[in-house]
Formats: C-alpha cells, structure tokens, sequence
C-alpha cells in the first residue's frame, strides 16, 4: 500500500450560464471550442448574420429562443422569435425573404398555450411581409426543456448599395442609437421574478428592417449597424470597437433610459448599459452624413426617438469610453456573463 500523496484532481471545465449571454465567456467559448469543433474560421468578425457564398446580395442567421417567461409586457417568445432573426438580418442590411421555424416543445404543455405562441409568429412574420415556410417540430419528455424552445433561420436580401459590417467604422463616424434601451431585460425580469415593474415597463420586441431600408438612401456611408441584445449597448459598443479597430466615446446625458429603467436597475444593482433590448439599433455612420441619418431614422415609428450618443475615435483601439453627467471618463467593458440569463 503507497503512502504517497494522492494525484490532484483536475476540476473538468463545465458549461456555465454566462457561456451563452453574449459577454466574453460567450466569445472565449466561440473561440476555444465551438469555431475550432467545427474545422472553418470564417475570417473577419463574427456578424448577426452571413453573407452565402457565392452570392453575396444574401444573407443567411440563425437564433434559438429559450425566453423565461414565455409571455412578457410587449411581446412573447413567438414574435420574439420572429422579430430577432429579422433584426439580424437588418443589421447586415438585408430585408427578409423567408423563415424557418423548429418547435421544441415539453411533453405536458398545455396546447392552448402553444397554439397562443404559434399565433403570434404568424402574426408577427405578417407584420414583416415574411413567410415560414419550412420548419420542424420535436416533443420531448418532461424536464429536457423548459415548456419551449423556438430556433428561427431567415434568409434575407441585401438592399442595394449598404454593405454594413462591425469591422466597417471608422474614426470621426457618428454614433446614432434609434430608440431609449434597457426595457426588454427589465420587463422580462420583472415578469420572471414579480418585481412589479411590468406595470411601467414593456419589451422593445420589434421589427427594426423598416428602420434600415430608410437608411438605405446613405448607402456606403452606413458603416455599421448592430441591435443591442444579448450583453446590451456595452456589449454592442466592445464589439464594434474591437471589430473596427477604433476607439469609441459616448455622453451619459445623451444615452436614452427610461426613467422606470433607470428606477429598477438602481434598485436591483444593474448597469442599464449591460441591459438586453430587442427594439432598437445602434448605427455608425460617415460624419457628413450624420445629420441625413438621423433625419431617416426620426421619419419612421421605430426610429422616431432617435439620437446621436457619441462618435468614434482612432484610438486607443477597442475602448469604450463614457463622459458621465459629472464630466468624468468611464471605460465601459465588455460584460463577461449577462446580468440577466433567459432573455431571449
């Protein structure tokens, strides 16, 4: 019999949470596993949505939605579902052409409430002049899903002459945000957690292609576009500015929040910078054409709060830096989990 100190055991790595909010666990884990599993690097940054070989005027995404609750202020997973996979095609310029939905459904939901879900993605791809005309339906045994699972791919075609890309800004552009953020991760929260704040809060859910096709006029001068979800506008701002190779400053004051936002976010300790959204866009646009921007977006519903937050830097690179309401400087981060999982 050995006498000898036993072996250490190695802890295995294990999948967390933050590993699919968004942040820089989802990017260590796109990097180190998920990309390098899969044999192909696609060069340049990881967009909302790719352009199919072969033909670049289309744009393909895909997005698995594990929403909690189902039914939220302002929305449900069933236009959710809808509304994002058309929003990652608007950020890559593209206007849908088709979806496709897969259903994964627990053993035991009610079917009233299922049919209530399957209602609204019909009604909100109608409201998108979009079809679903393919998909897949799965039931499982109780406890593999959580009631509902949706995942919905949509192909797009590119509108003519925008070629926005994350890697696409540059110094002097203007930064535009379309509408005030923080309220589809506050709701969904609230609803989740009865905070009580849905009463003064609802999602932002909404279709965001009508936004870009006015843009469509500013042409190579649209740098970039990007809605904030998942990490929120800190996310979004990391991205672009690590993509792009830029340095990006914005102004507290300018920057949109609702004051119920601002009320359950100081009350719960979250950064409303770091909160989801799912109605609304960030745009860096050539300086010239800053004011015409902001002119298209103001002439639409979607658009009509919009605003300039600030505006990119050549340096230093990557960083993200906010001028308080105090005057002083904050280096905004990128979110390594998101605050608040299961939101979309």
């Amino acid at each position: 019999m050995s006498n000898g100190c036993p072996l250490p055991h190695a802890e295995e790595e294990r999948l967390q949470l933050g590993h699919g909010t968004g942040g820089l666990l989802t990017g260590e884990l796109l990097d180190t596993l998920l990309l390098p599993a899969l044999g192909a690097v696609p060069p340049g940054p990881l967009e909302d949505a790719a352009l199919l070989p072969g033909d670049y005027e289309l744009v393909l995404s895909t997005d698995g939605f594990v929403v909690n609750p189902l039914f939220f202020p302002g929305g449900d997973i069933g236009s959710l579902s809808v509304h994002g996979t058309v929003n990652d095609l608007a950020m890559r310029g593209a206007l849908p052409v088709a979806l496709a939905l897969t259903v994964i459904a627990e053993e035991g939901m009610p079917l009233a409430e299922l049919r209530t879900v399957l209602q609204s993605v019909g009604k909100a791809a109608r409201g998108c002049a979009v079809a679903v005309i393919t998909g897949d339906t799965k039931v499982v045994e109780r406890g593999a899903v959580d009631r509902l699972f949706l995942t919905t791919t949509g192909v797009g075609r590119r509108i003519p002459g925008l070629t926005p890309s994350a890697a696409h800004a540059r110094p002097g552009d203007a930064v535009l945000l379309s509408g005030p953020i923080g309220l589809h991760g506050t709701a969904v929260l609230s609803t989740r957690e009865g905070l009580g704040f849905e009463t003064a809060i609802a999602s932002d859910s909404r279709p965001l292609h009508r936004l870009v096709h006015a843009l469509g006029p500013l042409g190579a001068g649209l740098h970039t576009l990007r809605d904030p979800t998942r990490g929120g506008l800190a996310a979004t701002l990391n991205e672009i500015a690590r993509d792009s190779r830029v340095g990006v400053e914005v102004d507290e004051q300018a920057i949109p929040v609702p004051e119920p936002v601002a009320a359950a976010c100081d009350l719960l300790g979250l950064d409303p910078l770091a909160v989801a959204n799912e109605g609304c866009l960030v745009a860096f646009v050539a300086p010239h054409q800053a004011d015409a921007a902001l002119a298209a977006m103001r002439s639409t519903h979607e658009g009509a709060s919009a605003v300039v937050v600030g505006r990119a830097v050549a340096g230093p690179a990557g960083r993200v830096v906010m001028r308080t309401r105090m005057g002083a400087r904050r280096v905004i981060e990128m979110p390594r989990g998101e605050q608040l999982p299961r939101i979309c």
